[in-house]
């Protein structure tokens, strides 16, 4: 049995689950309205506030199903209660970043700047504080969605290893390595 898929996930109140035909799961709470479309061989129980994700048999398929649509749901749900949350960093001289409503404009060391549209469903916010680097703030109901827009901001200028400049997450450790050594022998 996945330790995953048989663990329980708790309903906190305020938060409501329909699962309708076909295994469609619409999450509702005080953040949003989330649907995820599970493995309709699957079976899913709601009772006493909680919620449990059965599995018919032992094939690879339905064990493969079974631990992914539970972490699936409990994302929802936890995503629709408390919300998800990302910090990100500019690391490097002369990088800046500003918004202004949900378009991102990054200067990272190019002849341009960046500009990114950021889905409405993402709250966003930028801190340029004198002393600390630059900052940007997202917050979201779906984690899935809010791990791909972290991912495309990084690509724009992911952290290298010599100097560690870049955009990175916050708390985020880069392998540093050493430069060339200089010097004829």
């Amino acid at each position: 049995m996945s330790r995953i898929g048989k663990s329980l996930i708790n309903i906190p109140a305020g938060v409501s689950i329909d699962v309708s035909k076909g295994n469609l799961v619409t999450v509702k709470g005080s953040k949003g309205t989330l649907f995820e479309q599970i493995n309709p061989e699957l079976s899913i129980k709601i009772e006493d506030g909680i919620l449990t994700v059965e599995r018919p048999t032992e094939q690879k398929r339905h064990r493969e199903a079974h631990g992914l649509s539970r972490s699936l749901i409990n994302n929802m749900v936890t995503g629709v209660s408390t919300g998800f949350k990302k910090q990100m960093e500019l690391i490097g001289v002369g990088y800046r970043v500003s918004s202004t409503g949900n378009l991102l404009e990054l200067l990272v060391g190019y002849s341009h700047p960046i500009y990114f549209m950021i889905p409405d469903e993402v709250q966003l916010i930028t801190k340029m504080d004198k002393g600390e680097s630059p900052t940007i703030i997202m917050e979201c109901a779906d984690k899935q969605l809010l791990g791909q827009v972290c991912a495309k901001i990084r690509t724009y200028r992911k952290p290298e290893p010599y100097k560690g400049k870049g955009i990175k997450f916050a708390g985020e450790i880069i392998r540093r390595k050493a430069g060339k050594t200089s010097g004829k022998k």
